[in-house]
Parts: C-alpha cells; structure tokens; sequence
C-alpha cells in the first residue's frame, strides 16, 4: 500500500447507522460521517496498475482436484495460501461446481451441505441474481462504474463481462483478499478494449484499503456514479466487525447517483432443526447469517429499487425452465438501492 492520505471529512451523506424504527428525523443521516471514519491501516504494496483493455495472461489448464491453478505461485504470495484452513471463495466456487478449492474447503463444503441440502441452489441463485442486477444497473440505469467487493474465484458471468456486454466501455473494479482469487482475478477478468478491469487485494473490513487503493483510482472516477457490489460477502461480517459502519463509510463515499447492491445470507425462512445445525457446521467461523429487518438496515437513508428487500429469486426474476426454489431454498435477501 502506498503512503496514506491524511483522512479527510467525509461528504457527509450518512452519519452513524440508525434504525429506521427509531430514527424519525431523516435529516439526522445527512450529518458528517467523519468521526467514524476507519483508519488506514495496510501496509502492503499496490499490484501492478491495469492496462485498459490489455489481456494480461491466457487461461490455464483446468487444475488437479487438490490443487489450485499453475499460475497460482507465480501470481500470488505462496506463503498466504493456507491449503488447511477453508476460505469463503473457495468453498462458494466447490458449490458452484469449480475446480480451485482443497481438501479444507471441500470437508467444509460438504458439512453445510449436510446441513443445508439447498446450498448449491442457494449460491446459483445468487449468482443469477447478480446477473439480473448488473443487467438493471449497466442496460436500464446507464452506470457504467462498478466496484465489486469479494468477488471470489471467477465463474461465467461476472460482473465485467455483463456489463461490458450492454456498455462496452465500463470499467469494474474487484476486490477480494485470497491470494488464489488474486491470481485468477488477475489472469481471467480481462476487460473488453473499450472499457476497463481491475483487482485489489483488499479486505472488506478495511474499507480504507479499498477507497484509496491507487489501482481504484487509476481504474474509476469517483466523480461519477458507481455501483457497489457486495455480493453475498456482508455474512462474513460479525456485529463485532461492525458491518453497518463500514457499508456507511463505502456508501458516503460514492457519488449521488450510485446505486448500492446486496445479497445477504438468511435464516428467517428456515425451521429451527437446520439452523441448529447451520450453527453447528459454522461454529468456527466468521459468519452471521441476518433476519430482513437487520439487511434493512444497510439501506438506511438510500432509495431502495422495486421490489425492494426480497429473495434473490423474488428480485426482478426472468422466466427459468425449472420451478423456482422456495424462500428457504434461496436463503438469502438482495436488494438494490440508489445513493441520493
């Protein structure tokens, strides 16, 4: 990470997350956000800025079941990739049907499973609920700025290539913090010549890290509107992380006229035997799942995008040869939002 900037006040759109049953006084969000600015606290280097347009590297082999891709050493800090320990992406691409995930994420995998059957069509709902959202934002609203955090490990349809499929000269930026998405991010998510791609190696929980990363700077201008995606990632916040704050201080720091998007992990739709067991097969680690009324609350003072706070099969759905899966199946809230 470069040398930080000296913290300057925020523009003022929110102040500190309130409940909206409690909060009568919409005026009150509009207060300065600065007292709770988070710190700069990375100490890494920057990654190579993005050629626009250029195809930095062609694809590898599909990789052994226990290994990642080739280029993986050669792209990403050996030392970070910890083959004992499951990682979030990981896990998310083994339900998806990928190939970059180990012995760790795969026993992972398969104890939600066991506890959840449903996972597999909760995530591929997710990611088709993405698809229906960067298709409103880029075709019927015209952003052509994104900055998607947690992207995790490349699939079909990322955000870029939808995008750049209606608009071709947007630009997105990803961020994510395993070095195995790092590597694949870098080598795949090649933009269109027109437009734009790049990648932060950047944790959500330091928003900072992200917001003045000269790579983000080079790539969007904050000046225009931007769609921030965060994209089934806010579960891996606790309330001890202080998820509100820290989507606050992304949001304040977008222009009027970008749109916030969310999908978040639920239990309201589920009987109490296979939360139980949710809980059990998580115990370990840093996850939360939300009831509809704390998602909500990420949408404090924004203009919220019909139908509002639903499922992500129930957000704006296209017509599917298959049934569509239940409340319970799908598991997660979505909801899409403008920055006034």
């Amino acid at each position: 990470m470069p040398a930080q900037r000296p913290d300057c006040p925020s523009k003022g759109r929110r102040a500190g997350i309130q409940d909206p049953k409690t909060s009568p006084v919409p005026d009150n969000r509009r207060k300065g956000y600065a007292a709770h600015r988070i710190p700069l606290t990375d100490t890494r280097q920057p990654t190579t800025r993005p050629t626009v347009g250029e195809s930095r590297m062609k694809p590898e082999a599909d990789p052994a079941a226990d290994q990642p891709s080739a280029n993986v050493p050669a792209l990403a800090l050996a030392s970070r990739i910890d083959t004992t320990t499951t990682h979030s992406a990981r896990r998310y691409g083994y339900w998806l049907g990928g190939k970059d995930h180990f012995a760790a994420d795969r026993e992972s995998g398969d104890t939600i499973a066991a506890a959840f059957p449903h996972i597999r069509t909760a995530v591929r709902e997710n990611r088709r609920f993405l698809h229906r959202a960067v298709t409103y934002l880029a075709g019927e609203v015209g952003i052509a700025q994104f900055l998607d955090i947690g992207t995790g490990i490349p699939t079909a349809d990322n955000t870029h290539e939808v995008a750049q499929r209606i608009t071709p000269t947007c630009r997105v930026v990803y961020a994510d913090n395993d070095p195995i998405v790092l590597a694949h991010a870098r080598a795949l998510l090649t933009s269109t010549p027109a437009g734009a791609t790049a990648y932060l190696d950047a944790d959500l929980r330091d928003p900072d890290q992200i917001l003045n990363h000269p790579d983000l700077a080079h790539t969007l201008d904050l000046g225009k509107p931007v769609a921030l995606m965060l994209i089934a990632i806010l579960h891996f916040l606790t309330d001890a992380d202080d998820p509100y704050r820290i989507v606050a201080h992304l949001v304040d720091a977008m222009p009027p006229g970008s749109y916030l998007t969310v999908s978040h992990t639920t239990y309201d739709f589920m009987p109490a035997d296979t939360i139980a067991a949710l809980d059990a097969a998580t115990a370990h680690e840093r996850f939360q799942a939300r009831t509809r009324e704390q998602v909500a609350r990420f949408f404090d003072g924004l203009d919220l995008v019909e139908p509002g706070i639903v499922t992500t099969t129930q957000w704006r759905p296209v017509p599917q040869p298959e049934p569509q899966p239940t409340p319970m199946e799908a598991a997660a809230y979505a909801a899409l939002a403008r920055i006034p």
